[in-house]
Order: C-alpha cells, then structure tokens, then sequence
C-alpha cells in the first residue's frame, strides 16, 4: 500500500497520527500540503499567520530531506490537487488529521465522499487535540457551554497517549514540486520581515521553546503568566496552531512536574481544547453571537468606528498599557494573554466597538491566530459568548497596568520612541459607566 499524507496544520514528523499511520503501512509514503486559503473564507489565513506557514513549510522541507523524503507543494483547489497527486504518485490512499474551522469541514467531508467514490481510500485521524469535540458531553448527551465543568469531565477522562516518534524506517516516495515562493504567502509590503527577530518557526523551533518553557518558567507559571513584564508565558500558541507540536507533546513534557504551575498550565491546553468544543458544536459562532441577547446590542461597526478603531490598532489611545499591546501585536505577531484582555476590553467596552472588529483585526495580526481561540476570547472578552466574562467586568487598563507592569518595563519597551497622542481617545470613567448601563439594559430584557 502507497499512502499520500495530506498536511494542513500539522506540520511536524514527530507524533503526527497520519503521517505514523501511514508509515505503518509499510509501503511508500508521500508527503503533501496544497496551499488553497480560498477554501477556508470567510477566515483565510492573515497576513502573519502566512508569513509563519511560509517559515515552517521551509523547515518541515529540510526534515523531510534529511528523512529521505520530499515535501510536494502544490496550490489548489484541493480536490483536483489531491487527485493529481494521486495520479502522479500511484498511491492508493489518502491520510490525513482534521481540522475543525466549519468551511474546512464542509470541505474535507465533501471531498472523502468522492474520492471514496473513486476508488481510493481515506484515514482520517486526530493530530491536534487531546480530545475530539464531540467527545466531551454533559449527562444529557450535549456539549458543554461552561468551562470548569467541561474541563472537570476531560480530566476525569485516561490521561493521553504518549507521544510517537517517526519511525526511523520510514520510506518516503519523491514527486514534483511547485518551489515554496509560488504558493505566494508573503503580502507585498513585507512588513512581516521584523518577525523573524521574535520567533523560530518549525519542528525544532517548537520543541526548543517547550523545553526552555518547561524548564525555567513552568513553576512560576501561576503568578508569570499575568506578567508581561517577564518571559512567564509558554509562547507556544503559534506552534501549536500550525501543528509544528501537538498537545500531546506538550502534555507530556509536563509529566513529573506536580503544581500549581503544572496544573493551571494544563487549564490553558484545557481552555483551547475548550475553544474547538465549542467551534464544532456552535459553527456559526466566529461571526454570531454566541449569546442571542447580544444581537440587538449597538456597538459600532464599520464606518461608525471611525477614526477610535484605527487609534486602537495602531496604538495611538494615548493609555500606555494599550498602545504598548498593540504596538507588540504589530512588531511581533503575538500579544501577552493579560494584554489581550485589557485591549479586548477597551475597545469593546470602552469604545463601544463590535468584538468582532477586534477579531479580524487579530486574524491579520496575530501569528496565532486561531478561529476556535480567536472567537472564544473576543466573545469573552465582550460578554456575549460562552463562559462570558460578567457584564460588569470592565478592565481599568490603568490599574490593571500598576499591578502587573510595576515597573513599567513592558510598557517602556514597546512605548519607546513612539509619537503618542497627548490625551486619551476616551474618559475611562465616563465610558465604564455608559457600558454599565447598555449591559444592564441587556440583563434587565433577559429577566
């Protein structure tokens, strides 16, 4: 049996389900990624998310040539593609690990049906999660809408596998390749260049940066992970989003580290998984609100954001706090979790901006990016989604800076040679209290 292994967001050789259940086979193997993000819109990936695939693409390549193998890149539509490689290959079979973004699904299962039809068989396996999404139910059989208790019954669940190695007998086919640069992921203006100074895209990449995590910041991981003024976070959010390291992986290299550390680290694993439960169950809910109510609720949208939406992602709100966030988001790709909810915040409650504005703002920007999580935090953070934030949960980004920024070095950093407005684009006070009273109104027609 020859088996062609359809990569998306699993690009890594270690434990990856499809690519160990094709080696199993023990016939020739062959490796593919098609490159087709008009199948994912409304959400194909933004800008940093392709600069990140670009960079690891490139280094999956390497490890594959030092395997023996060959990465065969080629462009969609993934149909055609998947049957030219087939064709071209003699491979009888197709094996690849979901994914769960709802236009990617339509696709994949519209597409197993053909190929079924044609003749050629298809293994489907889980390369991304510790649990599939509609594993997880209530008594009732239904999905989860809180976290504690969706996390509560995971746990209660055998702990995962451990990971699998590669096996070093692995037999990879060759075949023709389009070069990485026609796939064409990087924009024009190539503003995604000053990345390269923050991460290490790839397999190696990943691994290097769960080790040092594990190592020297996993115990601290409590009280480090609301401080952006330190390294306390894992940053491994955009490696586990591309698949270059799988949860299991992660879960595993905690073993033997009782704590707190481990513990709430594990929650975080746990609260992503948690994201995905809800994507599968509730499709709609990357543009939707998740809680109903919310649909009559006048945030401004569109033009009616005007000139505060633009002060907010360029950092220009004139409160330090913020524009230090959005100035890492756009020199970086990424922006520390605590940050993330006091800029959610501002611009949702404060600004009286649709969350979802902020969410495609971060699907561009982010090297993250991630639908399931991307949606799950913003409606959190406006209140309208599942385990919502409460309503009167409006950050001070100003208190919130004096207790875990102390001493300013976060915002120095990123606030350094910046021109900044003289005044803040909003009275926090004044806006607090205007949101207060539109969430009110909210709660008062729900009882």
């Amino acid at each position: 049996m020859s088996v062609l292994v359809w990569l998306r967001r699993d690009l890594r050789l270690d434990d990856n389900p499809a690519l160990n259940w094709a080696v199993a086979q023990r016939g020739p193997v062959y490796v593919a990624y098609i490159h087709a993000p008009e199948e994912a819109a409304p959400w194909a990936p933004g800008a940093a998310s392709r600069w990140w695939q670009q960079q690891s693409l490139r280094a999956l390549a390497a490890a594959l040539r030092e395997r023996g193998g060959r990465l065969l890149l080629r462009r969609g539509p993934s149909e055609q593609a998947l049957r030219d490689l087939l064709r071209d290959t003699g491979a009888d079979t197709l094996a690849f690990n979901r994914v769960y973004e709802p236009a990617l699904v339509a696709r994949d299962q519209a597409l197993c049906k053909k190929l079924e039809a044609a003749d050629i068989s298809v293994h489907v396996s889980n390369g991304s999660l510790l649990h599939e999404p509609w594993t997880i139910a209530t008594k009732s059989g239904g999905p989860y809408k809180v976290f504690s208790p969706y996390w509560k019954a995971c746990l209660e669940l055998p702990e995962p596998a451990k990971p699998e190695a590669l096996d070093a007998q692995a037999r990879f086919g060759d075949g023709d390749s389009l070069p990485l640069h026609a796939l064409e992921l990087l924009d024009e203006h190539r503003w995604h260049e000053k990345l390269h100074e923050h991460w290490t895209p790839g397999e190696a990449g990943a691994q290097q940066r769960l080790e040092g995590f594990v190592d020297e910041a996993l115990a601290d991981y409590p009280e480090g992970r609301d401080r952006p003024d330190r390294d306390g976070t894992s940053r491994l959010s955009p490696h586990l989003h591309h698949g270059e390291l799988s949860p299991r992986q992660v879960w595993q290299a905690t073993r033997g580290h009782a704590g707190q550390g481990q513990r709430k680290f594990r929650a975080e694993l746990g609260w992503r998984e948690f994201g995905y439960h809800l994507l599968w169950h509730f499709p709609e809910t990357p543009q939707a609100n998740f809680n109903p109510r919310f649909n009559g609720f006048s945030w401004r949208a569109g033009q009616a954001a005007g000139g505060d939406l633009e002060a907010w992602q360029r950092g220009q709100t004139g409160i330090d706090i913020i524009d230090a966030g959005m100035r890492q988001l756009w020199a970086s790709g990424w922006m520390h979790n605590r940050v993330r909810m006091l800029v959610g915040s501002l611009l949702t409650k404060n600004l009286g901006i649709h969350w979802r504005e902020g969410a495609r703002w971060f699907w561009d920007t982010l090297v993250d990016a991630d639908l399931a999580n991307n949606t799950l935090g913003w409606q959190w953070v406006a209140g309208c989604g599942a385990d919502a934030a409460p309503y009167f949960r409006i950050f001070n980004p100003e208190t919130q800076a004096e207790r875990h920024d102390p001493d300013g070095r976060y915002r120095r950093r990123w606030l350094r040679g910046a021109a900044r407005p003289d005044e803040a684009i909003v009275d926090l006070k004044a806006s607090r209290e205007a949101a207060l009273a539109a969430y009110q109104d909210i709660r008062a027609g729900s009882d």
